[in-house]
């Protein structure tokens, strides 16, 4: 899946990195496939600096403790066809078997209720690094060779495109449903909004 966008001509830097000018330090949520420079950015951010894991299944997920201190460096359990529990991209179950993110079963955040009731639409920034998958390939090479990350073990350029395509999937359901998103394209790369039509999200996990 490759999400047409464009460049992010309205920013506000925070800590010297561009964000949308809506964007407040609090707010910011850094996410993404393994390997895709999630650590780095928060670290520039001066984030909290462990990462956290929300599925997307589970009721309430926003109100979670993960989200309790922030920028931080978040990923997702997906609920993805043909599994009972949600799993997140680098899970064997689903990297030797990829199948789509069921949407139906992603419970996103209640719309806006009353004049004092949370916005929870728009209460998080979430910033999607979405590298080519050929460039966090190669990067996850070199990375395996120092035996850090265990994600990096029986590492393909095939798995790698699946990654990046289910959050790509996901960065399209949250912008279509009304949520803050911004997308990356390389390293510090500038903040690019996403430009779609209204239509319902498939979940594929195939790279166009």
């Amino acid at each position: 899946m490759h999400l047409q966008s464009v460049e992010i001509e309205d920013v506000t830097h925070i800590k010297g990195i561009a964000f949308p000018s809506s964007g407040r330090f609090r707010q910011i949520l850094v996410t993404g496939p393994p390997g895709s420079g999630k650590t780095t950015l928060v670290t520039k951010l001066g984030g909290w600096p462990e990462e956290g894991f929300l599925d997307l299944a589970q009721a309430s997920w926003w109100r979670s403790q993960v989200l309790t201190f922030r920028p931080r460096e978040v990923h997702f359990g997906f609920p993805f066809v043909g599994h009972e529990a949600s799993l997140a991209v680098f899970e064997r179950k689903w990297l030797e078997a990829p199948t789509p993110i069921d949407f139906d079963r992603v419970v996103l955040p209640p719309e806006k209720r009353g004049f004092l009731a949370t916005n929870w639409r728009e209460k998080y920034l979430f910033d999607f690094q979405l590298l080519p998958a050929e460039r966090i390939y190669e990067l996850r090479t070199e990375r395996s060779l120092q035996g850090t990350h265990p994600v990096d073990t029986a590492l393909t350029l095939e798995r790698v495109a699946h990654q990046v395509a289910a959050y790509a999937a996901l960065a399209l359901h949250f912008h279509r449903h009304g949520m803050r998103v911004c997308i990356r394209e390389d390293f510090d790369g500038p903040p690019r909004r996403i430009v779609s039509t209204p239509g319902r999200d498939t979940g594929e996990t195939a790279v166009n």
